[in-house]
């Protein structure tokens, strides 16, 4: 169903649940009638559907993508005098966790193709204090995974994945949250499989690691009210885990009709003539990856990426920059005094990015909106400059 006002949203998550309505009520009305909002059983099931879709032994249900981060830190016993190599360029959390804990981030560059962490470039960021390396696996496309957790297994490194961003995605067909020893889920609902709130996961091959995290997950207590760590109190609560298992069963659907919407854009874009190394550049799809396209992430060059963005928003079209400002500059981190010189790719992606509606119920429609509104500013400008 299209937008009545001839807008095009960034995403509608009103729009993609709608068609599920009749399966969330029943799934939400036998969670009322069963009284069990804490460790019900569906908690367990998604648990076990979740292991078993990204094919890991086991996963732990949390409250939020933010709280399995931070519960993969402390699990690791991350804390003063250690360092975590992480990227700048990615959602805040990534590196909060790290610095929650009085532990030192490390941050490497990204490629300037995937946005991804440079694999090639974390073995020179690696010391003796080295603890751990966090691979975001951002807007749906896998890291180099393969090759960052070779480098970690030669520097005895454990790899921490965060895939908030990339629930289905893979690479070498292997899943996301399969490869280092955690891997982090969020299920914001925002995300590819979003609940109706909050909610997360940490997967692992690991059952002693596994164990670890439930246990810092629920207060470090076991048995009732014996404390053997110091934990948090971060539960996935029965609500969310109902409607993310009927998410769950859906989420292949989903993923196909983003990966039809990313093709499209491919090939609109550079049919109506607006892709280029000076106007905009496409995103790139790295052969050996499953990209589930969370977002659709282009890059606008020679500083007009501002004037593009007010103008799809005059004519109506959704827009976002996923992230304007790195974290190593955000304003909390300001007396760290991050050096920027290490990070070129990651402050020039800052300043380039954008990124275009994409969401399982965008209409083609509504895509050739978008895309018709993109070559009117190219081809404005183009007019301009003659």
């Amino acid at each position: 169903m299209a937008n009545p006002a001839n807008n095009v949203p960034l995403m509608d998550v009103n729009r993609d649940n709608l068609p599920l309505r009749e399966e969330f009520i029943e799934a939400l009305t036998d969670v009322v009638d069963s009284g069990r909002f804490l460790f019900g059983p569906d908690v367990v099931e998604l648990e076990s559907e979740v292991a078993a879709y990204s094919q890991v032994d086991n996963a732990i249900g949390c409250a939020s993508g933010s709280d399995a981060l931070l519960l993969a830190m402390m699990a690791l016993n991350i804390g003063p005098g250690d360092e975590v190599i992480v990227p700048s360029f990615t959602f805040f959390a990534s590196v909060s966790c790290i610095t929650r804990l009085g532990a030192t981030p490390v941050f490497v560059d990204i490629r300037p193709d995937t946005f991804n962490i440079d694999a090639e470039k974390i073995e020179a960021a690696i010391t003796p204090r080295t603890k751990a390396i966090i691979a975001v696996h951002l807007f749906g496309q896998c890291a180099e995974i393969d090759r960052i957790c070779q480098i970690a297994c030669a520097h005895d490194v454990v790899v921490v994945e965060d895939a908030a961003q990339a629930i289905g995605a893979a690479y070498h067909s292997r899943p996301a949250g399969s490869w280092g020893l955690i891997g982090c889920f969020s299920f914001y609902p925002t995300k590819n499989l979003g609940g109706m709130g909050d909610g997360g996961m940490m997967t692992s091959l690991d059952p002693a690691t596994a164990d670890r995290l439930r246990l810092f997950a629920g207060h470090g207590m076991r048995p009732r009210y014996f404390h053997k760590v110091v934990g948090i109190n971060s539960r996935l609560d029965t609500f969310q885990a109902a409607v993310l298992r009927v998410k769950l069963r859906h989420l292949p659907e989903a993923v196909e009709a983003r990966q039809t919407i990313a093709s499209r854009y491919k090939r609109w874009l550079t049919e109506a003539g607006v892709v280029g190394d000076d106007t905009m550049v496409l995103p790139y799809e790295d052969p050996n990856a499953f990209h589930v396209w969370n977002q659709y992430a282009v890059r606008i060059p020679g500083g007009r990426r501002d004037a593009l963005r007010a103008h799809l928003s005059e004519q109506n079209v959704g827009s976002e920059i996923y992230y304007p400002i790195p974290v190593h500059k955000q304003e909390c981190y300001r007396d760290k005094k991050y050096s920027d010189a290490s990070l070129p790719e990651t402050n020039k992606a800052c300043a380039e990015i954008m990124n275009l509606p994409i969401f399982p119920g965008l209409t083609e429609s509504e895509q050739r909106q978008v895309v018709d509104t993109v070559a009117k500013f190219y081809s404005a400008s183009n007019r301009m400059v003659a």
